[in-house]
């Protein structure tokens, strides 16, 4: 089925569009433009080049996908912004493309990116994330799988955040998040495990318990984080989402976030 696009639409012939796209009145397409099958755009939003959108996405009023990178280094070098499949970008969603740096910006696929979120340039972003309204990431900030983060948060540039974390609304995230957790507070700060989420996602209770574990190791062993990672090394867990902790530690650049209690 060919694409169904409105009169007042200005898309590019240049444009690749998948089957049985919808582009509403006055929504720009440019040149260098992948759509893919059974996607929606809304009035007004704007794909920019540089953007290459998967399938089934849902393009809401206003939003610009791949928009120029806000980085004083970018000479408009030709850069991609890489968006999954099944995914919501609502009301003015702001995706900007990548930087010579990295050169791609990537979204993962069965987001929901609620109004005004912004992706900064060369961002990785996860599968089955949501961001609440007004979710504000830094350039080169990371996102992993099943990430909630809660409205009004902004986080800082080159920040880490792990799988299957929540952080609270109105937040500011400078620093990285482990897998796993809750995060809140002002500083932020380590609050638990995110146990709804984990149970959502299968998690046993025994898997829960060794994961729990290995945190209060981390947070609350009187260790610092350098010697808490020896310890559980030393533990041998076969856990891999404890292996996936203890990477996420040793690879942190920024330092992960503290614990409300003390050590």
């Amino acid at each position: 089925m060919a694409a169904d696009i409105h009169p007042l639409a200005s898309v590019s012939s240049k444009a690749r569009l998948g089957e049985r796209v919808t582009i509403k009145a006055f929504a720009v397409v440019q040149d260098d433009v992948e759509l893919g099958d059974d996607c929606v755009v809304e009035s007004h939003a704007v794909l920019m080049d540089g953007a290459r959108v998967g399938k089934n996405n849902y393009i809401g009023y206003g939003a610009v996908i791949s928009g120029p990178p806000q980085d004083i280094s970018y000479k408009n070098e030709p850069t991609t912004c890489e968006i999954g499949d099944n995914n919501s970008f609502r009301e003015y969603c702001t995706m900007h493309r990548g930087t010579k740096a990295t050169g791609k910006t990537v979204i993962g696929s069965n987001g929901f990116f609620m109004a005004y979120t912004h992706v900064a340039h060369d961002c990785r972003v996860g599968d089955n994330v949501i961001f609440a309204n007004c979710v504000a990431l830094g350039g080169h900030v990371h996102v992993g799988n099943y990430a909630f983060i809660g409205g009004l948060t902004p986080v800082h540039q080159f920040c880490k955040i792990g799988d299957q974390v929540m952080i609270g609304g109105g937040l500011r995230v400078t620093k990285d998040v482990p897998p796993f957790i809750l995060a809140g507070g002002t500083p932020l700060v380590f609050e638990g495990l995110n146990l709804i989420g984990l149970r959502r996602r299968g998690f046993s209770h025994a898997n829960i318990e060794l994961i729990e574990s290995a945190f209060e190791i981390l947070y609350h062993g009187g260790l610092n984080f350098s010697q808490a990672v020896l310890e559980l090394e030393k533990r041998n867990y076969e856990l891999p989402e404890i292996q996936k902790l203890i990477a996420f530690v040793k690879e942190s650049k920024r330092g992960i976030i503290p614990s409300w209690k003390p050590k």
